[in-house]
């Protein structure tokens, strides 16, 4: 172990992050009655640009107007290469109240890009004397923003979640898929003639969780396009969670059970790891530093995976 130790992520249910247009007011009070932990009010790129200005003036109002229980509130403004984002940022933090508690900053590609939003929202909660400090989470959308992973999950003590936002990156990339997550037709490969498809979002995936990991920062799963494609949105949320990743987006009300599904723990599993621990805890009154456990070796390493499962068991319970 580093001496440095790896810090612990912040402790809020996210399994699910349900999105919906600023420019759709309809959705909102069906959003907030919803079983998403996580509402994304959207900005970008679900707004036409001529409908910009009215959907902030809807985002703000639904802010302050609906209630939105326990939810984690978020608001996704628009990149920082557009001549919106300053505005979304200045008047949401000057005219919205307290109730909103993340920023998501989309196609973010370096450190410096947190910076910038950083300087406008402090200035801005210094000016309104606002007490609630707003989180920031961010979207991973490029080959720069891959690259620099790192750097921006350490960027601002603001940072609270990060997402692969895989249409985007695909097409910074340079990849030849029009599909938004999942496995794609031509990404597989042969074993006795038959095609086995691998996942082509793992890699990056992987990156954001360690980088996540590392500075204390929620890794999260971006969105599956096909909401008609119940099997495929588990199957990626499987692998994901796999992974690390502690939840995902809904770009459909469909997929919102699905995820919650996939990211809460089983009966099973908690059971198997809540015994692990009380195995290992029985092991080192005895003096020892590993047992067994229904006939495999269980160790220190074993206790820390454990605790993984319980704490987001007890997490999600206490919500």
């Amino acid at each position: 172990m580093s001496f440095r130790l790896q810090p612990p992520s912040p402790a809020v249910p996210n399994r699910c992050q349900l999105f919906g247009p600023a420019s759709r007011t309809s959705l909102f009070e069906k959003m907030a009655g919803s079983a998403a932990d996580v509402i994304n009010i959207d900005l970008e790129d679900s707004v036409a640009p001529s409908d910009k200005d009215s959907a902030r003036v809807n985002a703000i109002q639904a802010i302050n107007d609906v209630d939105w229980g326990k939810k984690c509130l978020s608001v996704r403004i628009n990149g920082l290469d557009t001549p919106w984002w300053y505005r979304d940022v200045i008047d949401i933090l000057e005219q919205a109240g307290d109730r909103i508690d993340r920023i998501m900053i989309p196609k973010v590609g370096c450190a410096a890009d947190i910076y910038a939003v950083d300087a406008v929202v402090t200035a801005v909660e210094r000016a309104k004397g606002r007490t609630k400090p707003i989180r920031f989470e961010v979207i991973i959308e490029s080959a720069a923003g891959i690259a620099h992973v790192e750097e921006i999950a350490a960027a601002s003590p603001r940072m609270e979640a990060m997402s692969l936002g895989a249409a985007d990156f695909a097409a910074s990339m340079g990849m030849a898929t029009t599909g938004i997550g999942g496995t794609q037709e031509n990404y597989y490969m042969l074993r006795d003639g038959a095609k086995h498809w691998s996942d082509p979002w793992h890699w990056a995936q992987a990156a954001i969780v360690a980088a996540c990991r590392t500075h204390g920062v929620l890794p999260v799963d971006g969105p599956f396009g096909d909401f008609s494609d119940d099997e495929g949105f588990r199957a990626q949320a499987l692998r994901s969670a796999t992974l690390g990743m502690v939840g995902k987006w809904a770009i459909h009300p469909k997929q919102i059970a699905l995820a919650n599904e996939v990211f809460t723990p089983t009966d099973e599993a908690v059971a198997d790891a809540r015994a692990i621990l009380d195995a290992m805890e029985a092991a080192k009154a005895r003096g020892e530093g590993a047992t067994t456990y229904k006939g495999k070796l269980i160790d220190i390493a074993s206790m820390k995976q454990a605790e993984v499962i319980v704490k987001q068991a007890d997490l999600i319970a206490g919500n």
